[in-house]
Order: structure tokens, then sequence, then C-alpha cells
């Protein structure tokens, strides 16, 4: 139902909740004298121009307006695929990492394996390389004559017995006269040695010690000829002496080299043992080389043969198998050792590398020019060294007043430890040093001095002549000889009387 009050239109207000069941609605107006009748307000002055205003019972209800909200982002639609798609590129991922690291692993162990083999291939080549070096030297042994085998060396090489064929002329007896005295008497006695034949106008070599004391010299030959020998100079710090025989022509030996022996090489010995055995040859090998040998309170530098050496055979000639001097066989080990163990077969040879510039310098001067230093020196004990925390060297004793130690520096107690570029660790080694300079040479000396290395200038000396043995000494008057002539003996006994 409209209200109208004050001619004011108010609508009805909207029925809600369940509505009561309508009578059925009729059949529309379709013409007069058809249904209901017309409304006798149609024509109302009150509603003209009014609009028909919708039946309220009819069933026409209209849905309220939903609440706006901001438009939400469209989603995206994933089709049924792509979930297995990313499974398959994260298996992908997977097995590529896998496999990855497995190539990882397996070429970390094929490359240990490869640096392994490498350095296995490596070791192997220098083994081969060494082997190959020893076997060439010993190739080159056998080409200079030093075989090993004992039979033909190749190339140049003799056999034993064509080296003493080739050489035995060569080598000397000599005979020496010497004298001593006791008791009121004067003993004359004979010691016997060896010697070589150096040049063939008379030169010729033997052990220092052969001749020490002598009152004459006599050389026999191997053809039996004796010859009146002079001495023309000695070394007894290097164990040499020159005799001078007046001949020409004579069967001169060939100097070799020493340094170029190897441990192993064959070597002969040829010399008069016990002074009856003349013309004798011994066969051995080189036993081993640079043997620092004592002798005569003495050390020297020696090559060590097991080719016998005795009584006799001093200062005679070591060959290697090309018939060539390399040594002066000097001395050897005799007797027991102090454990008692029999000593047999350890005989030694000077190198004839160290002495052949003396050799010369004692027939040219008749004594040694070589360079000096002017000390009193002593090896340096390796215990001590050790112990104090010195360097291995030669330990100086003394500093000879007015040479050319005292003028660079030195002082006693130094430690030398180098000469020029050679290091010196033994007496030896000053030795072999001082064997490459001359006399007015400078060079550089190196010593270990208040707990650091000092290096000086040192222009080197001559070596003096040793003539220590030669000063006679004069007896006390009245007082009785030790020793000497015969004279001497009867001046005292019975000087004065008429």
């Amino acid at each position: 139902m409209e209200n109208y009050e004050n001619n004011e239109f108010r609508p009805e207000p909207e029925i809600t909740g369940p509505q009561p069941e309508q009578p059925p609605v009729s059949q529309p107006y379709s013409g007069q004298g058809v249904g209901r009748k017309e409304s006798p307000f149609a024509d109302s002055p009150y509603v003209t121009n009014r609009q028909p205003e919708p039946n309220p019972y009819r069933n026409t209800y209209v849905p309220p307006v939903p609440p706006q909200y901001p438009p939400e982002k469209p989603k995206k639609v994933r089709s049924a695929n792509s979930g297995k798609i990313w499974k398959t590129v994260l298996s992908a991922v997977l097995i590529l990492a896998l496999v990855a690291g497995s190539c990882g692993i397996t070429a970390a162990m094929v490359n240990n394996r490869w640096e392994e083999r490498t350095d296995e291939i490596i070791s192997r080549v220098e083994m081969q390389t060494v082997q190959m070096e020893d076997l060439r030297r010993q190739i080159d042994a056998a080409a200079r004559g030093n075989s090993i085998s004992g039979t033909v060396a190749v190339g140049e090489g003799l056999t034993p017995g064509q080296v003493y064929a080739k050489n035995v002329q060569s080598v000397v007896l000599i005979s020496c006269e010497v004298q001593s005295s006791g008791f009121g008497q004067v003993v004359t006695g004979t010691s016997f040695g060896s010697g070589f034949i150096l040049t063939e106008n008379g030169y010729v070599v033997t052990n220092a010690h052969v001749v020490e004391g002598a009152t004459s010299v006599t050389v026999s030959t191997h053809a039996g000829e004796k010859l009146e020998a002079k001495l023309v100079g000695s070394d007894s710090a290097n164990d040499v002496a020159v005799l001078k025989v007046e001949a020409e022509g004579l069967p001169a030996v060939t100097i070799g080299s020493s340094n170029d022996l190897i441990v192993g090489d064959q070597v002969v010995a040829i010399g008069n043992p016990l002074g009856d055995l003349t013309s004798t040859m011994t066969v051995g090998y080189v036993s081993a080389k640079d043997r620092d040998v004592t002798t005569d309170n003495t050390i020297i530098n020696m090559i060590q043969t097991d080719a016998a050496i005795n009584s006799g055979n001093s200062g005679g000639p070591l060959f290697n198998m090309k018939g060539e001097v390399v040594g002066i066989t000097t001395a050897k080990y005799s007797g027991a050792s102090s454990s008692g163990a029999s000593i047999e077969s350890i005989g030694f040879a000077i190198p004839i590398d160290d002495v052949i510039g003396m050799l010369n310098d004692l027939k040219d001067y008749g004594y040694v020019t070589g360079a000096y230093l002017g000390v009193m020196v002593s090896d340096m004990d390796e215990q001590t060294a050790a112990y104090y925390g010195f360097p291995v060297g030669v330990y100086i004793q003394e500093i000879t007043p007015g040479y050319c130690a005292e003028k660079a520096g030195l002082r006693a107690k130094d430690i030398i430890v180098k000469l020029g570029d050679y290091k010196v660790e033994r007496l030896t080694d000053l030795t072999r040093a001082l064997r490459n300079f001359k006399a007015g040479d400078t060079t550089e000396i190196t010593v270990y001095r208040g707990g650091a290395e000092v290096t000086m200038q040192i222009t080197l000396d001559e070596k003096p002549v040793d003539t220590s043995a030669a000063v006679p000494q004069e007896q006390p008057e009245g007082q009785m000889p030790q020793d000497g002539s015969y004279e001497e003996w009867f001046e005292f006994f019975f000087g004065g009387q008429d």
C-alpha cells in the first residue's frame, strides 16, 4: 500500500521474511467489459503525470549490490606438466652435479696416479742415467787401459805382462850406505829401496825416506849396471826425492794421470821387495782414493791398492794398464790392528799428479819452489769443532814471523776454511790448494775468528829450503859427544895429548 500524507509519497517499507501466499493473479485487463473494472481514481488530479509503480507483490527481487574491492592480480595459470618439467630439470641438475663430482674425483685420482707414474718414470730415467754414466766410465777406463777384467783392455790397454815388459828396464834398485854410532863405535849399514828413471839423461825418482841420512847412494839398473847417484833434492813433507846419475839414453817412464783413476781400475807395481827380490811385479786394483796416511808424523794424500807393497818397494812406480806411472809406492799397513785382526793387502802410493810439479822443482832447482804461507797448522778435531760450534778446517798453531801469513793479518788460533776458490777442511786440502799457486800469487784466504768468517788478501811466499838437517850441532868443550864421527870421539878422549 502506498502512503500519501501531505501530498508526499512515501514508499512502503520493504517486506522481509517469509511472504504469505498470494491469491492467484487474474488475467490483465484487455478491454472494456472484461475482467475487473478500471479504477475510479485513474484520472485523479492528485496523481497526474505519475509513472506507474511496480507491483510490490510481483516477484521482481533485485539482489543487493556487492561491496567493491580492489581488483586482484591475475594468477598465473600453470599447466599440468609444469611440475614434471621442474622435476626433470632438478633431476638433470643433480645428475650433472653427481657426474661432475665423480669426474672431479676421477680426475684427481687419475692426476695422482699420473704424478706417481711420472715420478716413477723420472726415477727410472735417473737410475738409467746413473747406470749409463757408470758404464761410460767403465768404457772410458777400458779405453785408458785400466781394464778391471784382468785381460787385454780395449784400445790402448795392455795386459799386466805387457806393462811389465814395457817398463821393467825403467825401474831401478836404490842402495844406500848409512852410518850409525853407538857405544863408541861407528856402524855402517845398507838400506834398500826402489826408484824409476824420470828422464833419459839420468834423473831418478824415489822416496825421501829411502835416501834420508845416506852417505852414498847407488842406482842399479835391471841390466845389472851400477851407477853412483847424487842427491839433487828432497822434500820430506811429501816424501819425494830426485837423484842424478851420469848417463844418457836411459829408458825413461811415461807419466800418466792419477786423477783419471777410479776405484776398481787395475794397477801394476814393480819394485825390489826386501832388496833381494829385484824387479818383482805385483798386480792389484785401486781400492780407494784420497786416503790421508800419516808417515813420520806427516799426513800425505794416498792411493790405496791391494797390489802387494813390501819393504824395498818404497819409491817404486805404480802403473796403470797403459803402462803409465800414476803413483809412487810408499807404505803399507802390516801386522795386526788394535783389535788383533790381521792386516793384509793394504798398500799405498803417492798420486803422481800431487807431486809432479815438486819433482820438476827438485830437478831444476834442488828444492820445491811452491807457494808458502808461513804457518804451523794441524787438523781441527771434528768432535771439538762440533762441541764448540766451530767449522771444520785447519787450525793455526803458530805464525812464522816475516812471512806472508803474518803480513796478511793471520793469527794463531785462526781456523783456515778457504784458500782462493778451494775449500779447506783438512791439512791435505790446504796442501793441494797451495799446489795450484806459485810464489808471488795474490789470492784471498778465509779464516774463522771470533765467531765469524774473516777474508783477507794474501800474497804467497816461496817455500824456503829445508836446511834443518844440514846444520851441524857443536858440542860444548869437555862434554862427551852423543854421536858423530870417529875423529870426534878420538878428539874427546885423546885431544890435547902430544
